[in-house]
């Protein structure tokens, strides 16, 4: 019996690299656009808007959709010098949570080094460094994800 793909949430505000990642992650070509609604892609991938995360009124809907989700995956470029995530963010899930920095060919190493920071005080339990351009650090969240 084949086992069934763990389903991933991806949370980070607005332009950090959460649907890019999955274009990534398929195999297709990128291209940006706008998330406007919640997206189901490949039955395994839940892309949410930034605003769901920016907005404080949009939490809730955050927090719906992530019940069908088995891991939190928390998206923070690493380009950005600060950070949606309050500390402890993790906790309002209780789900398995791991962060991923993203955009890491654009930035210097202590941006990157800051973004993972940002993950960690959010309670990201485990961190992959990627880009989405390059494909670094894209195969190491997929093996450990059980995707490849």
């Amino acid at each position: 019996m084949e086992e069934k793909r763990k389903r991933i949430i991806l949370i980070g505000r607005s332009t950090a690299g959460k649907t890019t990642l999955c274009q990534r992650i398929n195999h297709e070509d990128l291209a940006y656009h706008k998330t406007q609604t919640v997206q189901i892609v490949n039955q395994t991938m839940i892309d949410t808007p930034g605003e769901y995360l920016e907005r404080r009124y949009f939490r809730g809907a955050l927090m719906v959709t992530a019940t069908d989700a088995d891991i939190i995956v928390l998206v923070q470029d690493a380009t950005e010098n600060g950070t949606m995530f309050p500390p402890a963010y993790n906790t309002q899930f209780a789900k398995p949570t791991l962060g991923v920095v993203t955009k890491s060919d654009l930035a210097t190493p202590k941006q990157v080094e800051t973004a993972k920071k940002f993950l960690q005080m959010a309670g990201a339990n485990k961190i992959f460094v990627t880009s989405s351009v390059s494909g670094e650090g894209v195969d190491e969240l997929l093996k450990f994800l059980g995707y490849l």
